[in-house]
């Protein structure tokens, strides 16, 4: 007889960040304003790389594609959460837990991918300048991109599939706002010995594999960059990819932080809290960083606004 499956599972409890009472307005403010921060900022950013023909290149293409992912991402925890909070309640039915893990998968997993593929559209730019539209083609744009989404499809589906063939008894609380691959797991009353080798393989494989293809193309731009005889070919150079190594360092960084944060204090809610900071701060944060870091944006940003401003003065007469 095998064992009790989970068509016995209803629904699991999100303890969320506090479970003080007079927190509870704090926290759902906070969020809301980050949340619509993140959504405004980034959909502006899409907005914005579409409308203006000069930033159709290769470079805002995949900008525009880190942005719909980041809305998408975030949408993905923060209004079930900010529900939670205003209906009082804590539950998520397990269909909903599973369907929330699949897409946290895999949009956090394109947002890896997105960021080492723009590291190296910027490798091949700085390195490789006078062959950069022949090599940076549409078509391979759009591939790398199509490539991108199918593999963190396929590794969200197996991880989530893993989950469905795990069995759960008592003690559904999960010590988070979402429903956390990890802390799900360890809620199985099954052997979990399976999940957790494959999640820790595809860490290090689809988590470390673009880390180390961004570390390596960067390694060249420095070299590339050092090869510049003059300060201001340097600065021009290093200012085409500051904004993504920002971006980068701050998504690394964070989820880095997030890590050692749980290992140090083996606090579920404290590694709730780390946790906030590459889930809501990190894709609230990156439209700010391109758009004050970026030139092209910046112009580009003043146009579109420019042109809004004409539109509603032609209107309004």
């Amino acid at each position: 007889m095998g064992p009790e499956n989970d068509t016995l599972i209803s629904e699991f409890l999100l303890l969320g960040l506090s479970e003080e009472p007079a927190l509870q307005p704090l926290i759902f403010g906070l969020f809301l304003s980050m949340y619509l921060i993140t959504v405004l900022g980034n959909l502006l950013i899409i907005l914005v790389v579409s409308s203006d023909s000069h930033l159709h290149t290769p470079m805002y293409f995949f900008l525009s594609n880190l942005s719909l992912v980041d809305i998408c991402f975030t949408s993905t925890t923060i209004p079930k959460m900010l529900w939670n909070i205003q209906t009082q309640s804590k539950v998520i039915t397990y269909k909903g837990c599973i369907t929330q893990l699949y897409f946290f998968l895999l949009f956090g997993g394109l947002d890896d991918f997105l960021l080492s593929v723009m590291a190296y559209d910027r490798y091949v730019a700085i390195c490789h300048p006078l062959h950069y539209m022949v090599i940076m083609n549409p078509w391979l744009s759009g591939l790398l991109v199509l490539v991108s989404w199918i593999t963190s499809a396929l590794q969200s589906l197996l991880e989530s599939l893993m989950v469905l063939q795990l069995s759960f008894c008592t003690d559904l609380e999960i010590p988070h706002f979402f429903c956390e691959l990890k802390e799900v797991v360890q809620l199985a009353s099954s052997d979990i010995f399976l999940n957790n080798m494959v999640m820790y393989f595809i860490a290090v494989l689809l988590g470390g594999g673009p880390l180390a293809g961004i570390l390596y193309s960067y390694s060249k731009i420095v070299s590339s960059i050092c090869a510049i005889p003059s300060a201001q070919g340097k600065y021009k150079a290093f200012s085409t990819c500051a904004s993504h190594l920002s971006v980068v360092s701050l998504f690394y960084g964070t989820i880095l932080g997030a890590y050692l944060s749980s290992a140090a204090t083996q606090s579920s809610h404290s590694s709730a809290a780390a946790s906030v900071m590459y889930t809501v701060v990190t894709p609230m944060l990156n439209p700010f960083i391109y758009s004050l870091r970026n030139r092209d944006i910046k112009r580009a940003l003043k146009r579109f606004f420019g042109m809004a401003g004409t539109k509603g003065t032609i209107i309004s007469r």
